[in-house]
């Protein structure tokens, strides 16, 4: 699939109004991408209860733990360009189109899936076999009510964060207190949701939108 042609039969939906229209608005902290997708989707329960069942969260990562994605807030050139060991956003899939919600990106927020899809992740086709993504779909309430991490992933060898966590406690839930490695597997075999490559991927936010 050719997301270039694709993108130029895009249009702008005036008609979506989004679940977040400021950045300034949401929880966010550095550096903790799960937890902020997390507290999006607890939000949308809380507040838009009827678009829960429209949201996905969606882990980025592939085995070697090396996603190139360009646009991020944390890219030190004009590229943005950031190659992250995994990467968590929002999607939210209407009968109008599929939009994003990435705290960390340099474009709207939120965006068109297709102008993320091609400006942010770029086709896989593209890219070093090393540096394909992967991609862990997972329903919004299945997130919510699986999740789990007690933020030891962002220790260091002395037990020191390498990032401020988030001033709330960790996430956890009656099953389990720490379960991110599972999510950010790119293993089928593991965890919850559905894994996929780009084009699976492109395919599902962009066709049969419901």
């Amino acid at each position: 699939m050719e997301v270039r042609e694709e993108m130029s039969k895009v249009e702008l939906q005036p008609c979506y109004h989004p679940l977040f229209s400021e950045q300034s608005s949401v929880i966010y902290t550095n550096c903790y991408c799960e937890e902020n997708v997390w507290q999006l989707c607890n939000t949308v329960k809380s507040r838009f209860s009827d678009e829960l069942c429209r949201c996905y969260c969606v882990f980025i990562s592939n085995k070697e733990k090396q996603i190139p994605l360009w646009l991020q807030k944390a890219g030190k050139n004009e590229e943005g360009l950031v190659v992250w060991d995994y990467h968590v956003i929002l999607l939210h899939k209407m009968a109008s189109g599929s939009f994003v919600y990435d705290l960390d990106s340099r474009l709207s927020f939120p965006v068109r899936f297709e102008e993320y899809a091609f400006r942010t992740i770029h086709p896989c086709s593209t890219l070093k076999p090393q540096f394909r993504r992967r991609f862990r779909v997972v329903a919004a309430s299945t997130f919510l009510a699986t999740f789990a991490s007690d933020r030891s992933h962002m220790l260091d060898d002395e037990g020191r964060y390498l990032k401020p966590p988030p001033d709330y406690p960790p996430i956890r839930t009656e099953a389990s207190e720490n379960n991110i490695q599972e999510f950010i597997s790119m293993d089928p075999a593991v965890g919850v949701g559905n894994v996929m490559d780009f084009e699976h991927f492109y395919q599902l936010f962009t066709e049969n939108n419901t």
